[in-house]
């Protein structure tokens, strides 16, 4: 593989940069978004969006209890703290979450029915959303790499043919991102739709 132009370009080598880091962390958002959506099978990354507040910090439930999968379908929480165990409980039970959780006091079992097939479609739908959201977020990348582009070639510090060049690489740099989402996406939609 060819060096990239713009890492190589003294002027265009920290635009190059700036741009490969807002990409990547786009990317790695997706991925981390892409844990926490349901398979049916039960999932510890499934409660990463679930915060408890702790002291009054809204506090991801993995941070104020161990949280284990003994079994396909079912999710364990054990407080730290035994007084956290409604506030944990009732975090799950908000309807943004929809757990039906089942307390004893000092431990939270969570049981992961399995979905349904209106479920999984609603669950795929969510994860296309979530797709072209970041599709969105890695566009808008490229427009400010663009847009810094053309004011250096209107500033005359670079020329036409150099904007060109780096405006093609910029373009070729947001291809390779927006197919690594995409993979990423049909893997996870494969899972969900897996019986």
């Amino acid at each position: 593989m060819a060096p990239s132009y713009m890492a190589t370009n003294p002027l265009l080598k920290e635009l190059h940069g700036d741009l490969r880091r807002r990409m990547d962390k786009a990317v790695a958002d997706f991925q981390t978004h892409l844990v926490s959506l349901r398979t049916g099978r039960a999932n510890v990354h499934l409660l990463d969006q679930v915060r408890v507040d702790y002291y009054g910090t809204p506090t991801p439930v993995t941070q104020v209890a161990q949280v284990t999968t003994p079994e396909a379908g079912l999710i364990l929480i054990q407080p730290w703290d035994a007084g956290l165990t409604k506030e944990i409980e009732k975090a799950l039970r908000a309807p943004e979450h929809g757990f039906n959780p089942q307390s004893d006091g000092k431990l939270l079992r969570v049981p992961i029915p399995p979905m349904t097939e209106e479920r999984r479609r609603d669950v795929v739908k969510q994860l296309n959303k979530e797709l072209e959201d970041h599709k969105t977020a890695l566009r808008n990348v490229r427009r400010d790499g663009n847009d810094h582009l053309k004011k250096l070639a209107k500033d005359k510090k670079i020329g036409e043919d150099e904007e060109k060049r780096a405006q093609d690489e910029v373009q070729a740099m947001l291809n390779d991102e927006i197919r690594k989402l995409e993979e990423a996406a049909q893997r996870k939609e494969a899972d969900i739709m897996q019986i």
